[in-house]
C-alpha cells in the first residue's frame, strides 16, 4: 500500500493522523503555502505593511515594525490592530500593501499536475485580497484548479485564526469539516479546522533555506491539531492521492 510517508505524520498528536481517504474539498492557504517560504514574496507585503504604518502614524520605522509585529500575532492581520487600535480604514490599506513584483513566482507544472489528481474540490480561503491571489495563482499556472478564492473581505475583514472567518467560508461555500483537509503555514491557523473535523496540513520551510519570518511563525509542528508536516507541497499531494487510491472510502461500495 502506499501512503503519505510517516515522516511527514505527527508523532505528538494523541490519536492517530486523520488520513484523506474520505476527502472530498481541498482548502489551501495561499501565501507560504502554494509557493515556497524561500521566495520571500511575502517580504515584499510585509515591507510595504511597515511603509504604511509609518506614513499613517507619522512615526519611524522602527517604531512601524514593532507595531506591525505586535498587530499581527494579537489580532491576526496588522490591518485589523491598525483598524480596532488607531481606526484606520482598510480599502486603501490592502491596495497599497499588495502592490507587490509576482515576478519571482514561476510556474509549477509539478503543482499544477498533483492539483489535477485531488479528487473534488479545490478553494483557497486566504487573509490576502483576491487580487493578489489571482496573481499568486497566475503566475504558478494553477489557477484553473481552483474553483473559488475566500479573501478578506469575504471573511468581513476579520482574519484567520477566529473562527468566525472559517465559519463563514464553510456556510459561503457548503464545505463539510469532516470531508475537508486543510493546507496551512501557520500552526495556530489549523487549530480551528481541526477542531471542526478537517484534516490539517502544516507547510514548512524546505530545508537549509533561509526565509524571513517571526521565530513564532515557524512554531507548532509538534502541536496536537496538526496531523501532518511537509516541505514538498506537490509531493505530498502525491502521496496523499496514492492513500487515498490504495484505501476504500468510508461507507463506500
Amino acid at each position: 500500500m502506499t501512503s503519505v510517508p510517516a515522516s511527514q505524520a505527527n508523532p505528538n498528536s494523541p490519536t492517530a493522523p486523520r488520513s484523506f481517504a474520505h476527502v472530498e474539498t481541498w482548502v489551501f492557504d495561499l501565501d507560504n503555502t502554494l509557493y515556497p517560504h524561500h521566495l520571500n514574496l511575502w517580504q515584499q507585503v510585509d515591507d510595504r505593511i511597515r511603509n504604511y504604518i509609518a506614513n499613517f502614524l507619522g512615526t519611524t520605522y522602527d517604531e512601524a515594525f514593532r507595531k506591525q509585529k505586535d498587530f499581527y500575532r494579537r489580532y491576526g492581520t496588522s490591518m485589523r490592530g491598525m483598524m480596532i487600535e488607531h481606526g484606520m480604514k482598510p480599502d486603501d490599506f490592502l491596495d497599497y500593501v499588495h502592490q507587490i513584483d509576482h515576478s519571482p513566482v514561476e510556474p509549477n507544472p509539478a503543482l499544477g499536475a498533483a492539483l489535477e489528481k485531488l479528487p473534488g474540490r479545490k478553494l483557497i480561503l486566504t487573509n490576502g485580497t483576491r487580487a493578489h491571489a489571482d496573481a499568486v495563482m497566475k503566475r504558478l499556472a494553477i489557477h484553473q484548479h481552483f474553483e473559488d478564492v475566500f479573501d478578506i473581505i469575504a471573511g468581513e475583514l476579520d482574519p484567520k485564526p477566529f473562527p468566525q472567518t472559517y465559519e463563514r467560508f464553510l456556510v459561503r461555500h457548503r464545505v463539510d469539516p469532516a470531508r475537508a483537509a486543510m493546507f496551512e503555514d501557520l500552526a495556530r491557523n489549523l487549530e480551528v479546522p481541526h477542531a471542526l473535523g478537517m484534516t490539517t496540513v502544516l507547510i514548512v520551510p524546505e530545508r537549509a533555506r533561509e526565509v524571513f519570518r517571526e521565530g513564532w511563525e515557524l512554531e507548532g509542528r509538534d502541536a496536537s491539531h496538526v496531523d501532518h508536516v511537509t516541505d514538498d507541497l506537490a509531493g505530498f499531494l502525491e502521496a496523499a492521492v496514492a492513500e487515498r487510491t490504495a484505501s476504500p472510502r468510508s461507507g463506500g461500495n
